[in-house]
C-alpha cells in the first residue's frame, strides 16, 4: 500500500492559487518568451509553442536531430521564468533510482531517509529519454502524470510546478527503447525545433563573435509560485462551447481515419483545448478563437494516433493525416 509523505519541499505553492490577473499574465509571458529569444536565436515561434505548453501544465516531447538548441531552450525557459532546473542524459544504464531518488542510510541516526532524485525540480530536462529502459521510462511516467514518484512505498510529492521538457533523437535508433503510446500520450505535446534559416545562422555566429562567451546572461523575469499563478490565469480564458464541440469533432475525425487504425483519446481533446487557451493567452486574447484550435490540432495530436499498417509501409507522416482529418471538419460560424 502506498503511503503518504510531505514533499521535500514544503514551501512551494500547494493546492489552489490565485490566477494572475489577465493582463499580467499576458505581459508576463510576453517576458519570458522575449527573455529567451536572447539566447535562442531565430527560433520565436518553436518557443512559442513549448511555452504554451508549459503554461497549459503539461509536459513537451522535442524530437529532432542533435544540436538544434533543444538543451538551450530548455535552460533557457528555466532561467527566464526563474524555475529551479535539472538535466538528466538517459542511458541504457540509468535505474529508476537515478531519476527518483532513493533511501539511503543516515550514519548519524541510523535509520534510513529519502534523498531526492533530479525529478525534484521545476522544469527537468530528459535528454534522449527514449534510451533509457523499460522500468525508467515507467518511473518517469508516474512522475510526469500523478506528479509524485514512490519510493519503498511511500509517495513523495514533486513541487509545483514540476514540468518535462523531453528529447529524443529520431536519426539514431541504436540502443534506444521507443517510447510507448501511453507514455507519448502523457506529453501533452510534440513538435520539432528545425534547422535555422541562412540569415538566422548567419545572426547567431554574429552574436556569439560580439558577445565573446558561449553563454548568453538571462534575467528571471517571475518565480516559481508566480508561474503557477501563470498556468492558473488560463481558467480565465473563455471558450465558447461551440468551439467546444468543434474540438470534439476535430478529435473524432482522426478515430474515423482510414490511415489510422487508433485515433486520438479523450485525453488528447483536453489538450488540444488546453493549448488553444494557452495559444490565446500568447496572442494576449481572453477567449478562444477556432485558428487557436486549428494550429494546436497537430502538436497536441499528431503523436497520440497509430497509423495503419498500409500508411506505415507508405511512409505517411501522422501529422499530414491530423492535418487532412482537422480539415475535414467544417469551422463554426461564431457570428
Amino acid at each position: 500500500m502506498t503511503r503518504s509523505a510531505p514533499s521535500p519541499d514544503t514551501t512551494r505553492p500547494s493546492g489552489t492559487v490565485p490566477p494572475l490577473p489577465f493582463a499580467d499574465a499576458a505581459d508576463l509571458v510576453d517576458r519570458i518568451l522575449d527573455e529567451v529569444c536572447r539566447a535562442v536565436v531565430g527560433k520565436r515561434e518553436v518557443i512559442r509553442l513549448i511555452l504554451a505548453g508549459l503554461v497549459a501544465d503539461g509536459h513537451v516531447l522535442l524530437d529532432d536531430v542533435p544540436g538544434v538548441a533543444k538543451t538551450l531552450t530548455a535552460r533557457s525557459i528555466a532561467a527566464a521564468a526563474g524555475l529551479d532546473f535539472s538535466r538528466v542524459q538517459f542511458t541504457p544504464d540509468v535505474l529508476p533510482a537515478d531519476i527518483t531518488g532513493s533511501l539511503v542510510l543516515d550514519l548519524t541516526t541510523r535509520t534510513p531517509e529519502f534523498r531526492p532524485g533530479p525529478v525534484f525540480t521545476d522544469l527537468l530536462l530528459a535528454d534522449e529519454v527514449n534510451r533509457a529502459p523499460a522500468k525508467t521510462q515507467a518511473a518517469l511516467l508516474e512522475a510526469m502524470q500523478e506528479r509524485q514518484v514512490t519510493v519503498d512505498g511511500v509517495a513523495h510529492a514533486l513541487p509545483r510546478p514540476f514540468l518535462v521538457i523531453a528529447t529524443q533523437n529520431p536519426i539514431e535508433s541504436e540502443g534506444t527503447y521507443p517510447l510507448p503510446e501511453a507514455q507519448l500520450d502523457r506529453f501533452l505535446l510534440r513538435t520539432t525545433m528545425g534547422y535555422p534559416s541562412e540569415a538566422d545562422e548567419v545572426s547567431l555566429l554574429t552574436e556569439r563573435v560580439a558577445r565573446g562567451t558561449d553563454e548568453v546572461a538571462l534575467d528571471a523575469v517571475c518565480d516559481p509560485a508566480t508561474f503557477v499563478r501563470l498556468q492558473r490565469a488560463l481558467e480565465e480564458i473563455h471558450v465558447d462551447p461551440r468551439l467546444l464541440a468543434y474540438s470534439v469533432a476535430v478529435v473524432r475525425a482522426t478515430r474515423h481515419s482510414p490511415q489510422l487504425v487508433v485515433g486520438s483519446s479523450p485525453r488528447g481533446t483536453l489538450a488540444l483545448v488546453k493549448l488553444a487557451r494557452a495559444a490565446a493567452l500568447l496572442a494576449r486574447r481572453d477567449h478562444v478563437g477556432p485558428d487557436d484550435i486549428r494550429a494546436m490540432a497537430v502538436p497536441a495530436l499528431a503523436h497520440r494516433v497509430v497509423l495503419s499498417d498500409d500508411a506505415w509501409a507508405r511512409r505517411t507522416d501522422p501529422e499530414d493525416v491530423v492535418r487532412r482529418a482537422v480539415d475535414s471538419v467544417p469551422v463554426p460560424d461564431l457570428a
